[in-house]
């Protein structure tokens, strides 16, 4: 049992089992015009991320949720103890005129730990596993060459098992899930802190400061 799943159940304790009634929803956000874009991300704990991109300017929106799996309107205690296979993930809508793609996408690796295949950080399990889910094939085409760039750098002596995969049905996670680094800020940093995703990251990328 991941740690945040043990934290979890303890703050929200009987109100966990109402909140996982399935609200979970497949559910694509309106693209107005040029204004507005798309982009999936899975890194762990979609808390934290939702948080990391939220600092973004040209973010418009984040929501957590789950994708890359099988099973039709998932809940957290589903996908959190493995067999659905989705992963955790945060859809992002953004204005290509303020931030583009290519530097989400750069703004992810740098968020990440994209050399573990077994989670991220603290949370293990097939559905922290990190990836990228690209919308369309500029998408694609700009996530594939920011993995084979990273990989040529030689930065890492381990493989970049982050994957590049398809957009599929995205399930938005329950209530409790969305904006959760606002609503709980205490009880946030003290699973983010525990989890050690930061001394991690700086880790990692510090040399890029």
């Amino acid at each position: 049992m991941n740690y945040r799943t043990i934290l979890t159940r303890f703050i929200l304790g009987g109100l966990l089992g109402l909140c996982l009634v399935s609200s979970a929803q497949a559910e694509e956000v309106p693209t107005d015009g040029p204004s507005r874009a798309q982009a999936t991300f899975a890194g762990g704990c979609f808390w934290c991320v939702e948080s990391d991109f939220d600092k973004v300017d040209g973010v418009i929106s984040t929501t957590s949720g789950y994708t890359g799996g099988e099973v039709k309107d998932p809940t957290y205690r589903e996908v959190s103890a493995g067999g659905t296979g989705h992963y955790e993930a945060v859809r992002v809508v953004y204005d290509p005129e303020q931030v583009s793609y290519q530097e989400l996408v750069d703004y992810f690796w740098r968020h990440i730990d994209p050399l573990d295949d077994k989670g991220q950080f603290c949370d293990k399990g097939s559905s922290y596993r990190s990836a990228i889910f690209y919308h369309n094939d500029q998408q694609e085409q700009i996530a594939d060459r920011s993995k084979v760039e990273l990989e040529d750098s030689e930065r890492f002596d381990q493989p970049i098992v982050t994957e590049i995969l398809p957009v599929q049905a995205f399930y938005e996670a329950e209530e409790y899930h969305q904006d959760y680094y606002q609503k709980n800020p205490l009880r946030y940093q003290l699973y983010r802190t525990a989890c050690g995703r930061d001394r991690r990251v700086k880790a990692l990328w510090s040399t890029d400061e």
